[in-house]
C-alpha cells in the first residue's frame, strides 16, 4: 500500500516506518523536520506541522495515501486536523495508550479500581487529562488525551492500537536510564522497595510489527487492539534482569518506599497493576512477541552504546535512602 505515517522519524514512528518498508509499503512520512535520522529507510518525507495538514492536500494528493499511520496524535485537535486531510476512502490506523483505562487512573491516583488482566473491553478513564500538573515527554499536559483522539478515529472506522510501556533501541524516555545510570557510574548497591507493581510492556519492533499486520488486516477495521508482551517481569525482576543485560552486579536493597529516589518510585508499592491482555490481537493477526530477555538485552546494548548527554550523575538521594535502611 502507500502509506502515510504521521511522525515517523523517532523511537516508535521509526520502527514503525523501518517494519513497513521492509514488507514493501511505499512511504510518506510526515513529519516537522526537527529530527532526521540517518538510519531511516530511503523514503518520501513531507516536512510540515500538524495543524497545516488541511492545507496541505497538494502533496498530499500527489501521494494519494492508500493508508494512514497516525502515529503521534494526543489532542482530540490533532487528530481532527489530520483528519480534516485525509479522504473518507482511506485506511487508517491511529497509535494509542494504554493510559485510557481507567486502571491507569487507579495508579495516577493511589488507588485500586481494576481486576486482570485489563482487556478492550476494560472500562475507561471517567476523568480527562490525566497529565494536567504531571510532566509528559512529547505532549502538551493540557491538552493531551488518547480517549479524544481514538473517539475521533473511530468515528472514521479506524483501527485502534493501544500500546503498553515500550522499550527498545531509540527509546527517547529511556525507561531502563534509572538502573542503566547507577550502574554506568559502577552502584554497587540501588534502593528499592518492595518491586511487585506489574506493568505490561512491548519491545518497539514487536509493537512495529503489531501495528503493520494490523493496517494490513481487513479484520481490525474500526477495532481496538492492545499490543503488549504476553508475560510480564514485575517491576523489581526487570530491574535486576537490566542489570544482568549490562553485566552489573549491583544489588537490590530494600528500603521503605517513602526513601526511594523520585526515578526509582516504579520500585516501590503500587497498588493498581497494569497487567494488560493482548490475545485479541495474537488471535487476529498471529501475532507473537520476542522473547523477553533477547529483547531486553537488544534494548540494554543500544542504551549502554548510546547514553544520553545529560546523564544524571547525582546519587546522593540513594546515598541517604541507604544509610537511613
Amino acid at each position: 500500500m502507500r502509506v502515510m505515517v504521521l511522525g515517523g522519524t523517532r523511537f516508535i514512528g521509526a520502527a514503525i516506518v523501518e517494519e513497513l518498508h521492509a514488507h514493501g509499503h511505499e512511504l510518506l512520512i510526515v513529519h516537522r523536520g526537527e529530527h532526521e535520522p540517518g538510519d531511516l529507510p530511503e523514503v518520501d518525507h513531507l516536512h510540515a506541522q500538524r495543524q497545516d495538514l488541511p492545507h496541505l492536500r497538494g502533496p498530499v494528493g500527489e501521494f494519494d495515501p492508500e493508508a494512514v499511520v497516525d502515529n503521534c496524535a494526543y489532542s482530540a485537535a490533532d487528530a481532527e486536523t489530520a483528519l480534516a486531510a485525509i479522504g473518507d476512502d482511506v485506511r487508517l490506523l491511529v497509535v494509542s495508550s494504554m493510559d485510557v483505562y481507567r486502571a491507569f487512573g487507579a495508579v495516577l491516583a493511589g488507588t485500586e479500581t481494576d481486576p486482570l488482566p485489563i482487556d478492550e473491553t476494560a472500562p475507561v478513564r471517567p476523568e480527562r487529562y490525566p497529565y494536567r500538573g504531571r510532566p509528559h515527554p512529547s505532549a502538551d499536559t493540557d491538552t493531551y488525551e488518547k480517549l479524544d483522539v481514538e473517539a475521533a478515529y473511530l468515528a472514521r472506522e479506524a483501527t485502534v492500537c493501544r500500546l503498553p510501556m515500550v522499550y527498545g533501541e531509540r527509546d527517547h524516555q529511556r525507561r531502563e536510564e534509572p538502573i542503566l545510570r547507577r550502574a554506568r557510574a559502577g552502584r554497587d548497591r540501588i534502593p528499592a522497595g518492595s518491586g511487585g507493581w506489574l506493568w505490561t510492556r512491548g519491545y518497539v519492533r514487536d509493537v512495529a510489527t503489531g501495528i503493520r499486520l494490523a493496517l494490513e488486516s481487513d479484520a481490525c477495521v474500526a477495532e481496538i487492539l492492545n499490543l503488549g508482551e504476553a508475560r510480564t517481569w514485575s517491576m523489581g525482576l526487570w530491574a535486576r534482569h537490566v542489570l544482568e543485560a549490562a553485566g552489573s552486579g549491583a544489588e537490590l536493597a530494600r528500603v521503605p518506599d517513602v526513601l526511594l529516589p523520585d526515578d526509582l518510585k516504579a520500585l516501590g508499592t503500587i497498588p493498581q497493576h497494569l497487567l494488560v491482555d493482548s490475545s485479541k490481537a495474537r488471535d487476529l493477526l498471529g501475532w507473537t512477541d520476542t522473547d523477553p530477555h533477547e529483547a531486553l538485552h537488544r534494548s540494554v546494548a543500544w542504551h549502554l552504546a548510546n547514553p544520553p548527554e545529560d546523564a544524571d550523575a547525582d546519587f546522593s538521594a540513594d546515598d541517604r535512602a541507604l544509610a537511613a535502611s
